[in-house]
């Protein structure tokens, strides 16, 4: 598995400024690109796994610059990898219709509890067996779950992309997965199903930090309570 070290805090100076696309309008807001710029001030280089739009997280990959970065996007306008960002395409199988019923399923579905044998060997509809062998492959320092489409009922919805990632997370040491519109009702019902309130460190703005500890044996659940 792809690890990294911890490496000392970079220097306020040495943020990149926040860069607007004419093309591209971000669904952030200054407030919460502030913050992601000042959170990985502290934490690259790291591994960094995103699900949502290359042009909205440029900046965190800029910053990440001795890191690796991946791109999980549904509709990117090109697949491409340079020396430390790779960007690829994913589709999705769900909509957003079918959120209550995909999780009323996963809690009745043994194997969807802390199944740690993506992509191989799983019975459970939540779960994402197509992604890229390197992002299971790789341990994650920090996941950004901010895609696919979940703002309407006919959209892929991030189900799958929030239970997927709470197994990812609790496969290395610590892994911080910052979850993006949780004022709308699947993140927090996932979130709080898969990623757990007794691991949430904050919140800011729209997005929701969860610090995730792995190597706990014999676990049947996610969560605690």
């Amino acid at each position: 598995m792809t690890t990294h070290s911890s490496s000392p805090p970079v220097p306020r100076a040495t943020l990149p400024p926040i860069h607007h696309h004419k093309n591209n309008v971000s669904n952030l807001t200054e407030k919460e690109m502030k913050f992601l710029l000042k959170f990985f001030s502290n934490k690259v280089p790291c591994n960094l796994l995103v699900f949502g739009h290359e042009h909205e997280y440029s900046n965190v990959a800029a910053l990440n610059v001795k890191g690796v970065t991946v791109f999980l996007q549904s509709n990117p306008s090109t697949t491409r990898s340079t020396n430390n960002t790779k960007v690829y395409k994913i589709a999705y199988n769900t909509v957003a219709s079918e959120a209550y019923k995909l999780l009323k399923d996963a809690r009745e579905n043994e194997d969807c509890k802390r199944d740690l044998t993506l992509p191989k060997g799983s019975k459970c509809n939540l779960r994402l067996s197509n992604l890229p062998l390197e992002v299971y492959d790789t341990m994650w320092d920090v996941v950004i779950v901010d895609g696919p489409n979940g703002d309407t009922p006919d959209s892929p919805g991030r189900m799958s992309v929030i239970y997927t990632t709470s197994v990812l997370a609790r496969r290395g040491n610590k892994t911080h997965v910052l979850v993006h519109d949780v004022d709308r009702m699947i993140e927090k019902w996932f979130a709080r199903e898969f990623l757990c309130e007794e691991n949430l460190v904050y919140s800011k703005g729209r997005f929701w930090n969860f610090e995730i500890l792995g190597g706990v044996a014999n676990a049947k659940k996610f969560c605690i309570a």
